[in-house]
């Protein structure tokens, strides 16, 4: 699903996923499942599948 994306949408997604995973790694311990959704809601703040496609929505 994820190659699906908008290239932005991707960079959105990898950079979230990152950053989740290091602060879950060193705080909790990591609960990958939990870093894919924080991850997908940073997408979905800013992309929204419409028709089958994602696009960009305006942030203002």
């Amino acid at each position: 699903m994820r190659h699906a994306l908008p290239a932005h949408a991707q960079d959105i997604y990898r950079a979230a996923f990152n950053a989740a995973w290091a602060h879950q790694s060193s705080t909790f311990g990591v609960d990958e499942a939990s870093v894919h959704r924080i991850a997908w809601g940073a997408v979905k703040r800013h992309y929204r599948k419409i028709r089958g496609v994602w696009q960009r929505v305006d942030d203002g």
